[in-house]
């Protein structure tokens, strides 16, 4: 192999899809391989086309309008992006894919070096469990298609051991190729901010919202089904019975049409607040100020949320699902997934209870930085690069008793 740097395409979601995580994901990865002089990093992504939006505004009602956008998304990925690749795939020597949903674009890549980040396998439900995931013949078919794509790139990485598991389980990738690269927590998360002018900045942020000055209990994340937000609010109208100074902050969603029927239904209106566009420090400080952060979701490919909260000091309630055990390990506390009883007596007690320990929350939380998330990746590419394999890799983080 050459001593020359590996140029490493960083193949990006468009960002007018708006996926924060997957840009999050990027952004780390470039900075990182940046600073390391083995890798020469470069992110791509074509120009983002409308050819369905321009008729959006003759579209009849907010369906038509979604059908145009949803069209213009599938258009980009299948076409725009795929004509893109063929024109600059000779100026790199490595690509990584960002965000599995964007697989497909493995068929127009070398695959034997290309890697598919794997977040989770909601992309791949419709095919998984059809019954419980109904989806139109188009959708299916696209989503073949990605499915096809992981399993032809050399490498798959993954956020969590659960993950993994479900992924090989699911046959859609062979289990030699799926290394674990757990996500990280930037550095704005901590118990203490390290720098005094962005922790005002972040207070000042937060005081421009007009948040509540009582005490409040805090939800980060979006508001699809899987979120679990129905039970988010069944959770927080049963504790404020018993503790009404409270109120409740959800960061990052859109409150869905039933979800605002459910505010309506429980009066929960006035302690509700939803935010959006807060910085990493002003999350931050929202972090270290809740009285406890809520994950009630039914599925997750990893929490990010769950390990922020934690590098800040704030306690945790998670849904006790595998993967929130992995990152929450023994700072969180587990409550069934929809037990609205369990959450209310989980969350009361958690009220009362004193907050992580930071010696036991530092060695847990030490697996989870973008130096390590870089690392294990860089480590899969060099040896692509050199065409040797990288199973050995696989086998050191495989999970006990699973064949690797």
């Amino acid at each position: 192999m050459s001593d020359a740097p590996l140029r490493l395409a960083l193949v990006d979601d468009f960002p007018e899809e708006g996926w924060t995580s997957m840009d999050l994901c990027a952004d780390r990865l470039a900075a990182e391989w940046a600073a390391d002089p083995r890798f020469a990093p470069q992110r791509i992504c074509p120009p983002f086309r409308t050819p369905f939006g321009r008729f959006a505004p003759l579209a009849p009602g907010r369906r038509g309008k979604r059908a145009a956008a949803n069209a213009d998304r599938l258009w980009n990925r299948v076409r725009t992006y795929p004509a893109h690749l063929a024109r600059i795939a000779g100026r790199f020597d490595l690509f990584h894919i960002v965000d599995h949903s964007y697989a497909h674009l493995t068929h127009h890549l070398p695959a034997d070096r290309t890697g598919v980040f794997c977040h989770d396998l909601d992309a791949f439900r419709s095919l998984l469990d059809p019954a419980a995931e109904p989806r139109p013949r188009w959708f299916r078919a696209h989503a073949r298609s990605v499915a096809e794509g992981l399993g032809r790139a050399a490498a798959v990485f993954v956020n969590s051991r659960q993950t993994r598991r479900e992924l090989v389980a699911s046959g859609f990738a062979q289990a030699d190729r799926v290394a674990l690269a757990p996500l990280g927590v930037c550095e704005e998360f901590a118990r203490q901010s390290a720098n005094a002018a962005a922790e005002a900045a972040g207070a000042a942020e937060l005081a421009a919202r007009d948040l509540p000055a009582g005490p409040f209990l805090l939800h980060v994340g979006s508001c699809i089904p899987r979120k679990r937000i129905d039970v988010l609010l069944e959770v927080f109208a049963a504790v404020r019975a018993e503790r009404p100074e409270l109120t409740l902050v959800q960061v990052g969603g859109i409150w869905t049409e039933g979800q605002r029927e459910t505010l309506e239904r429980l009066r929960l209106g006035d302690s509700v607040r939803q935010l959006s566009g807060l910085s990493r420090t002003a999350l931050a400080t929202l972090y270290r100020r809740s009285q406890t952060a809520l994950q009630p979701s039914a599925s997750e490919g990893f929490g990010l949320p769950v390990a922020e909260a934690l590098a800040c000091g704030a306690k945790v309630i998670a849904s006790d699902l595998p993967v929130l055990r992995e990152v929450g390990g023994p700072l969180a506390t587990f409550a069934p997934v929809g037990d609205v009883p369990a959450w209310r007596a989980a969350t009361l007690a958690a009220l009362d209870a004193p907050p992580p320990d930071p010696a036991l929350a530092d060695a847990h939380l030490r697996q989870f930085t973008w130096e390590e998330h870089a690392r294990r990746i860089g480590a899969v590419y060099e040896r692509l690069a050199a065409g040797e394999p990288f199973a050995d890799l696989v086998a050191a983080d495989g999970v006990p008793g699973e064949s690797v």
